[in-house]
């Protein structure tokens, strides 16, 4: 048996050792808690919505799909190939709007993809990607009430979800224009339109593209309909966790790609101009303004919010 040489353990390394040691490095520049996560555990861990239609909902099969969640695969392929992984197994883990921001912080979903805004307050305790769309709160009302505005709905009852910004907005605007409104709230976007169908509430405010949404996808559109003007101006992106750069910039690099590459306007336009589940009817709903123009120069940077 050769005994190894003082050289290879006290002088220049050997070729084994260099190799441990470029190896670690290399290992190291892509480390991050998620990433050693993904890594070991071989999967990534997707939050989704029950019915944040188009964004993060479940079909007709139960299956989650939407226009979030294609963007987060392509999302997850690219950490796959950072990680040189031949495999990357998706799981899915459903979340709602009271636990979504818990899920992240604690490192059980590793990507919440969804309807969520990027504002400061939950920037204190998550970290977001490129928005992959801006919206403002308006509100869904049956098609026989008359109010045209939120002045309209004066002394009648909104209902929001629950954790929501838009919930919030609603709060302070009913308290800065003393506006005598009777707020509650529901456990999700489902519950809140259903609460506006059989008259339990009058108005629901959400971001109005998934107001749309909703509608789309009831037994009676026509029966309702979306009013006013944007009540805040919304930047919707995918969540993560906080203090991940590494993470974080494989997560915002493959966004931006998505975008100058116009891949992102083609997930766009298949969840927002053509027939979607579980109906197969379209939301008609053309890229807006906002987004158009934000995407011009894609960054995680949201002004204002």
């Amino acid at each position: 048996m050769l005994k190894p040489t003082p050289s290879s353990i006290f002088g220049r390394p050997s070729n084994m050792v260099l190799g441990a040691v470029l190896l670690a490095l290399a290992s190291a520049a892509t480390a991050g808690p998620t990433l050693d996560r993904i890594r070991v555990t071989g999967k990534v861990v997707l939050g989704h919505r029950e019915s944040s239609v188009p964004f993060s909902y479940m079909d007709a099969d139960k299956k989650p799909v939407g226009y979030a969640l294609d963007l987060c695969l392509k999302l997850a392929d690219a950490v796959k190939k950072k990680l040189d992984m031949k495999t990357l197994n998706v799981e899915y883990v459903m979340v709602t709007p009271s636990n979504r921001i818990s899920l992240v912080e604690e490192g059980k979903v590793d990507m919440e993809c969804g309807s969520t805004t990027n504002n400061a307050e939950r920037r204190n305790k998550v970290a977001f990607t490129v928005p992959h769309y801006i919206t403002g709160a308006r509100y869904m009302v049956r098609a026989n009430n008359p109010a045209t505005d939120l002045v309209g709905l004066e002394n009648q009852r909104v209902v929001s979800t629950k954790g929501t910004t838009p919930l919030k907005a609603i709060e302070r605007a009913n308290r800065e224009r003393v506006l005598r409104l009777t707020l509650q709230e529901a456990p999700d976007h489902a519950r809140a339109v259903e609460m506006v169908e059989k008259s339990e509430s009058d108005a629901f405010i959400m971001d109005d593209v998934l107001l749309y949404g909703l509608i789309a996808s009831r037994a009676q559109p026509e029966k309702l309909k979306v009013i006013g003007k944007f009540l805040t101006v919304e930047p919707l992106a995918i969540m993560l966790p906080k203090g991940d750069p590494e993470f974080k910039a494989i997560l915002d690099n493959e966004m931006k790609r998505l975008i100058v590459s116009r891949e992102a306007h083609v997930i766009y336009d298949r969840w927002f101009l053509k027939p979607i589940p579980p109906k197969n009817t379209p939301l008609n709903l053309p890229m807006n303004y906002l987004l158009r123009d934000f995407w011009k120069y894609p960054t995680d940077q949201v002004p204002g919010v």
